[in-house]
């Protein structure tokens, strides 16, 4: 999918090269004790640009998501650059999903999973999976994805902080 979808406060379209500053900004906003390098954000919309998208409203960039095609328990370490997309994937990753803290609430999260999980199917992956940080477990639950307790992953979400949680939901 690669048209502008618009919701009750603004609209989710594809990302370009162009909004990364914007992206960043957000970034730095959003997730401050997770902080990523901007090639990270560019290496993501160079590899898979059909998952990378930003929310406007009022003429301004209010909220990002980064996704792309993976391995399966596999999420990459913080602020790494991938290089190349598995293939075959195994699952979908959600890498980034950030919101300036006057969006939520209003739709644009659920209207951008729901766009996500209809690309990831496309994308022929059996299931999506994500790293929740910020206390977002409880969002993500609302939408079907479920924790995932693996020891082998123990240490790398520990990277991220004490609270961070593995998650996957399947597709079929």
């Amino acid at each position: 999918m690669t048209s502008d979808i618009p919701t009750k406060t603004g609209t989710w379209r594809p990302m370009r090269p162009d909004d990364l500053p914007a992206v960043a900004v957000i970034a730095d906003r959003v997730h401050a004790a997770y902080p990523e390098d901007p090639e990270i954000f560019a290496e993501r919309l160079r590899l898979w640009p059909s998952g990378c998208w930003v929310y406007e409203s009022n003429g301004e960039l209010i909220a990002y998501v980064l996704s792309h095609p993976a391995q399966a328990f596999a999420p990459p370490p913080l602020n790494s650059l991938l290089g190349a997309l598995p293939e075959p994937p195994t699952t979908y990753y959600i890498h980034d999903l950030a919101l300036l803290p006057e969006t939520r609430g209003q739709g644009a999260g659920s209207a951008i999973v729901r766009i996500l999980l209809d690309g990831a199917r496309r994308s022929g992956c059996p299931d999506v999976s994500l790293v929740a940080v910020n206390d977002s477990a409880g969002f993500w639950g609302r939408h079907g994805f479920q924790t995932v307790s693996i020891p082998a992953l123990d240490a790398k979400l520990r990277s991220y902080d004490d609270d961070a949680r593995f998650m996957v939901r399947p597709l079929v």
